[in-house]
């Protein structure tokens, strides 16, 4: 384990806390659990409950360490430096920049997630040779990759609610917000494939009506359940004519258009 050392009070913006490195790495940087615990507005022994229930997944030595744990040098250092509350205290956790993250998924809040990025980009990325060797970033420089990293996260989220939801609507909508958060403009993706609805196949194949092409549609058994896809085209949810309400709708790829000509052409010829 490497040697560990306060290396004083730090503060990223408003939040305050006791800076500690080492332990999990040359010069790598770990927080408190009892700051923690202030910074999110809550109480210590509900945090480390939360750790406590879910012990198993932090991996001592990488995620977690235990001040209390039976180590007579970290109980030492713990006590040389005013880290143990009071005789009552059953731990006192230091945890890395990857046990941090493991916390938040455990906590999953508004205020974690804030939280996260101002203390990953201030505090747990900034080594003691980048403080020695190289200038600061200027507050400013440092605030504009904060909003970058927050833009592409939530980008990132955005994309994945897209992927999960059935409206074809409401998914080019999210993923056309999760476009603008990356690039800053709001670009609709491009379907891969073209499509056409009943109506539009109905105008190509010279069919007498949209109803028409659904009923030939469902005659040659072309379309796939719900919801679902294939070689001849795709549900879809579109906005009803006559309500707000989003209704399923077949739309056709080009095999799906040339399904329905070839019947037509079929349909022409036993009649003639």
């Amino acid at each position: 384990m490497n040697e560990l050392k306060v290396i004083g009070r730090e503060h990223i913006g408003h939040i305050e806390f006791t800076g500690i490195e080492g332990g999990f790495g040359k010069d790598k940087k770990a927080m408190l659990v009892k700051d923690i615990a202030q910074i999110h507005g809550q109480p210590l022994k509900e945090i480390n409950r939360r750790i406590n229930d879910n012990r198993n997944r932090f991996k001592d030595g990488i995620d977690i360490i235990d001040f209390l744990s039976g180590s007579e040098p970290l109980r030492k250092f713990a006590e040389e430096n005013g880290l143990i509350g009071s005789n009552r205290t059953e731990h006192v956790y230091l945890l890395s920049e990857r046990g941090y993250s493991k916390l938040l998924k455990i906590l999953e809040d508004d205020k974690a997630w804030e939280v996260y990025d101002q203390l990953v980009d201030g505090y747990f990325t900034m080594r003691a040779e980048a403080r020695v060797t190289k200038p600061r970033i200027d507050s400013d420089k440092r605030l504009e990759i904060m909003s970058e990293n927050a833009q592409t996260r939530k980008g990132t989220l955005l994309y994945r609610i897209a992927m999960q939801t059935k409206s074809e609507t409401a998914k080019q909508a999210l993923l056309a917000k999760a476009a603008e958060s990356i690039t800053g403009e709001m670009t609709i993706p491009v379907l891969l494939k073209k499509e056409y609805s009943a109506g539009e196949v109905a105008k190509k194949v010279h069919a007498s009506s949209g109803q028409m092409v659904g009923r030939i549609a469902n005659r040659l058994g072309i379309k796939a359940e719900q919801p679902g896809q294939n070689e001849y085209g795709r549900w879809a949810n579109s906005k009803s004519q006559h309500s707000d309400k989003e209704v399923p709708q077949w739309m056709y790829f080009e095999q799906g258009v040339k399904a329905i000509a070839d019947e037509l052409e079929r349909a022409k010829g036993m009649t003639v």
